[in-house]
C-alpha cells in the first residue's frame, strides 16, 4: 500500500496536486486519497487502481521523453533561457505580426544582447543556461517551431511579457463603488454606465481622483424557471463580456430615432423605469436587477429597428469581427438560453457542445437573437468606452479599474464555449481556517492548468484583453489564484479538497504582457492565508496588493498592535474597507456587530463580541490621536465624521501607491453591501447607496454632500502632481 501511495503522490505532484497542505505553520494535513484521485481524474488521469497509476506515470514519461518543447514557452524580458534543445536543432520564431526570426542555438541565441526563454507548464522544461535569446523578439504571443536532428518537431506558443508591469502613473486615490449601487436621476433602477461616466468626470474635475473601482461588470447567468437571477457579481455566466443590464439605453443614438408607435411605447417604459427609480431611492425598496432588465430588454428590442447609420453599422461589423469566435459563441448561449432555459447541460439536440451539427442549426435558425445579443455587447463595449474617455477627460490618470472575479458560474456561457479549459466535477474555495472551520465551496468550476498550457493560454488572454480594452487598471479578486487554488470534488465537503497548482510565471506572464499593452496598473485582492512568497512574487512583478486598515496590525507583537503608518507596505491599495466588510462608519459604532448577532453569525456571546470590537476599534483611536489625526475634526473626538475624516488622513500617511475610499464611506453608510455567510437572510448586492439612517441618496445628492466634499477635499489635497 505504500508504494501504492507513494506512486499515486508522484503522479499528482507531476500534475500540480498537493497531497498534503500547511493551514498554519508547523501543522500539515494529509489530502484524503478519494481526493488525489477524482482530481487527477478530473484532469484526464486515472489513478483508482495501482495498476492504472502505474501506467499513468509510464505514460507520463514515455511523452517527456519524447517531447522536444512544451506547449507552452514563456519569456520574461532580460530572463531565463530556452528549454535545452537537442545539438544541431532548428528553431525559429513566427512573431504575431507575421515576421520569422531565426533561432541560433549553436552561438547561444541570436546574437548579442538581452532576454531569455523558459518552459511554462506542468512540468516546466529544462532550462538552457547558454541558450540566451535577445530583445529582437517583440513583446507579444508568437509561434515557436523547433526541428531535432532526430526528425522530431515541434511547435509551442511563445509567450514574451515584460519583467513588470506599467506602474501607477504616480501616488493617487480613488473610488471604490458597486456601480449597481450608484443611482441617478436618469437610472432604471439600479446605476448604470452614464452613471459611472458621471462619477468619474466629477469626481476627477472636483476632487483629483485617479480611478474609479467598480465591482465586476460580467454577464450573470438569467434565473433558471423563473427564479431571480444571482445578483452576486462574482459568480457570472461570462467574464469575457459585461452584462447590458449597465447600458444607459437613453444614451444609445438610436434612441432619440424612435418615431410613432415605438416611440410611444418607449415613453411608457420611460415612465415604468422612474417608477422603478423612485421606488428604491424613495420607497425602501430593494434593487431588482431582473425588473430593469425586463424594461431594458423591451426598450432596447425597439431601438434595434431603427437602422444603423453606415458609419456605426461599420463600427459595429469591425467590433464583431474583431471579436470573432468569442463572441458568437457568448451570444449564441444567450439566444439558445432564452429558448431552452440557462442549464446548458440540459439542453436538447445536442446544444449541450457549441461545435455540434445541432448547435450549428440552431445558429442559423437563432441568427435574429444572437445579432441582437452581438450588437448588446456593442453598445456596451462603446458605453465603456465613453466612460472611460469621460475619466480621462476629467485628468484621472486612471480611469476605471475593472474587477475580475475568481470564476465563472458551472452553468454560463463561459463554460459552455470552453468546456475542455474547465475541470468537471470541480469547484473552487477554501480550506478550513479559523474564519471558516468547515471550508467554502465557491461554486465555480476552475479553469485546468493543463489545458490552458496546451492552448497558449488562450482562454485567459482573451479574458485579460477583453477586460483591459476600456480601463486603466483592474483588480484580481483572490490574485492567489494565479499560483494555486482550493478544488473540491463534487459531492466533497470543502475540508476535503487540495490545492491545484497553476505555473504562476505564466499566468504572471499574460497578466503583465496583457497590462502593458493596456498601460493599465493592477491591484491583487492578497486578503486572508497567503502561501509564503506569493505576495513577494507579485511585488516583484509590479502587481500591488490590498491593504485594509483593520488588518494592518503588527502580528509579530504579543498585543498585535496597530501598525503604525510608515510601515506599510508601498506597492497596494490602502482603503478602510471592501465590498465584504462593515463600512467605516459600522467599525467605528459596532453596528457591524449588531447586524452578525441579528443574522446569527457570531461564534461568541454578542457582549463578548461588542467588548473585542471595542477594544480594537480603541486602539486605532489610540493611534490616531498620537498621530494627531483626530485634530480639527469639526466636532471633537466622538464625532463620527471627524473619525472617519481621521481614517483617512491615517491612510494618507501611508506610503501606499493607491487610496482608495469606499463611496459610501463618504456619507456615513452604515450597511455592508454583501455579508459572507448570509444567502436570503440579507439583502446581499441589492442595496442603493445610503446616508447614515439609511436612507437611499441618489448620485445628485452625493455630489452635493457636505460631508462627502469635505472628507474629499482632505484626501485630494495631498494628490501628486
Amino acid at each position: 500500500m505504500a508504494d501504492v501511495l507513494t506512486a499515486r503522490a508522484r503522479l499528482a505532484a507531476l500534475h500540480g496536486i498537493a497531497t498534503s497542505y500547511s493551514p498554519a505553520p508547523g501543522r500539515g494535513v494529509a489530502v484524503p486519497e478519494d481526493t488525489v484521485v477524482a482530481v487527477l481524474a478530473a484532469l484526464g488521469v486515472d489513478a483508482a487502481t495501482p495498476a492504472a497509476v502505474s501506467e499513468a506515470l509510464a505514460a507520463h514519461e514515455e511523452a517527456a521523453r519524447r517531447r522536444l518543447l512544451p506547449a507552452t514557452v514563456v519569456l520574461r524580458a532580460g530572463r531565463g533561457a530556452l528549454p535545452a534543445l537537442p545539438p544541431g536543432t532548428e528553431a525559429c520564431v513566427e512573431t504575431e505580426d507575421g515576421a520569422v526570426v531565426v533561432l541560433d542555438l549553436a552561438s547561444g541565441g541570436l546574437g548579442a544582447g538581452g532576454a531569455g526563454m523558459r518552459g511554462a507548464g506542468a512540468g516546466g522544461g529544462a532550462e538552457a543556461a547558454s541558450a540566451d535569446v535577445p530583445g529582437a523578439l517583440p513583446l507579444g504571443t508568437h509561434l515557436l517551431r523547433a526541428h531535432a536532428p532526430d526528425g522530431r518537431t515541434a511547435a509551442a506558443s511563445l509567450i514574451v511579457a515584460p519583467d513588470r508591469l506599467p506602474a501607477p502613473p504616480a501616488r493617487g486615490h480613488g473610488f471604490l463603488v458597486q456601480l449597481y449601487s450608484l443611482l441617478s436621476a436618469r437610472s432604471w433602477g439600479m446605476g448604470d454606465l452614464g452613471d459611472l461616466a458621471a462619477l468619474a468626470a466629477w469626481s476627477g474635475r472636483a476632487f483629483g481622483t485617479d480611478f474609479v473601482q467598480v465591482n465586476p461588470l460580467h454577464a450573470a447567468v438569467p434565473g433558471a424557471g423563473g427564479a431571480p437571477t444571482d445578483p452576486s457579481p462574482y459568480r457570472p455566466s461570462s467574464r469575457r463580456f459585461p452584462d447590458p443590464v449597465h447600458l444607459r439605453v437613453a444614451d444609445v443614438p438610436e434612441f432619440a430615432l424612435l418615431t410613432g408607435e415605438a416611440r410611444e411605447r418607449a415613453g411608457l417604459l420611460l415612465g415604468r423605469a422612474a417608477a422603478l427609480r423612485d421606488a428604491v431611492l424613495h420607497k425602501g425598496e430593494l434593487i431588482d436587477r431582473d425588473a430593469v432588465w425586463e424594461l431594458k430588454r423591451r426598450a432596447l428590442e425597439l431601438v434595434r429597428t431603427v437602422p444603423l447609420a453606415p458609419a456605426r453599422r461599420t463600427a459595429y461589423e469591425a467590433f464583431a469581427a474583431e471579436q470573432g469566435r468569442a463572441l458568437e459563441d457568448h451570444c449564441t448561449w444567450n439566444a439558445l438560453a432564452e429558448v431552452h432555459g440557462p442549464l446548458w447541460r440540459s439542453w436538447p439536440g445536442g446544444l449541450a457542445d457549441p461545435r455540434s451539427a445541432g448547435t450549428a442549426r440552431a445558429r442559423t435558425e437563432l441568427a435574429g437573437r444572437i445579432d441582437f445579443h452581438r450588437w448588446l455587447a456593442w453598445l456596451t463595449d462603446q458605453q465603456l468606452a465613453a466612460a472611460q474617455g469621460a475619466a480621462r477627460d476629467a485628468g484621472m490618470r486612471i480611469g476605471l479599474v475593472h474587477d475580475l472575479a475568481v470564476g465563472v458560474h458551472p452553468s454560463g456561457a463561459d463554460t459552455w464555449a470552453q468546456q475542455d479549459a474547465y475541470a468537471a466535477g470541480m469547484s473552487v474555495g477554501a480550506p478550513p481556517d479559523a474564519f471558516s472551520p468547515r471550508g467554502q465551496d465557491w461554486g465555480l468550476p476552475p479553469w485546468r492548468p493543463d489545458a490552458l498550457e496546451a492552448g497558449g493560454y488562450r482562454p485567459y488572454r482573451e479574458l485579460l484583453r477583453g477586460l483591459l480594452r476600456h480601463a486603466g487598471g483592474l483588480r484580481v479578486d483572490h490574485v492567489m489564484g494565479l499560483f494555486r487554488l482550493w478544488w473540491v470534488p463534487e459531492g466533497m465537503e470543502p475540508t476535503r479538497g487540495t490545492y491545484v497548482r497553476h505555473d504562476p510565471e505564466a499566468m504572471l506572464g499574460v497578466l503583465a504582457l496583457e497590462a502593458h499593452r493596456a498601460g493599465a496598473t493592477v491591484v491583487g485582492e492578497d486578503l486572508g492565508t497567503v502561501e509564503p512568497g506569493v505576495r513577494e512574487t507579485l511585488a516583484e512583478r509590479g502587481v500591488l496588493g490590498t491593504s485594509v486598515l483593520w488588518f494592518e496590525r503588527d502580528y509579530a507583537t504579543v498585543t498585535a498592535a496597530p501598525l503604525p503608518p510608515g510601515r506599510w507596505r508601498a506597492g497596494c491599495l490602502a482603503t478602510a474597507t471592501t465590498h465584504d466588510l462593515p463600512s467605516t462608519a459600522a467599525r467605528l459604532t459596532g453596528d457591524h456587530v449588531a447586524l452578525r448577532h441579528r443574522l446569527g453569525l457570531l461564534t461568541r456571546p454578542l457582549a463578548e463580541e461588542q467588548r473585542e470590537d471595542a477594544r480594537e476599534v480603541g486602539e486605532w483611536l489610540e493611534l490616531f490621536a498620537r498621530l494627531g489625526l483626530l485634530a480639527g475634526g469639526p466636532h471633537g473626538e466622538d464625532d463620527e465624521e471627524a473619525l472617519v475624516l481621521a481614517v483617512h488622513r491615517y491612510l494618507l500617511r501611508t506610503p501606499a501607491r493607491l487610496v482608495g475610499v469606499w463611496l459610501p464611506d463618504t456619507v456615513g453608510d452604515r450597511r455592508p453591501q454583501n455579508v459572507p455567510g448570509t444567502w436570503d437572510q440579507y439583502p446581499n448586492w441589492r442595496l442603493p447607496v445610503a446616508g447614515p439612517d439609511g436612507r437611499p441618496l441618489s448620485l445628485e445628492e452625493l455630489t452635493a454632500s457636505p460631508r462627502l466634499r469635505a472628507l474629499m477635499a482632505e484626501v485630494g489635497a495631498g494628490r501628486e502632481p
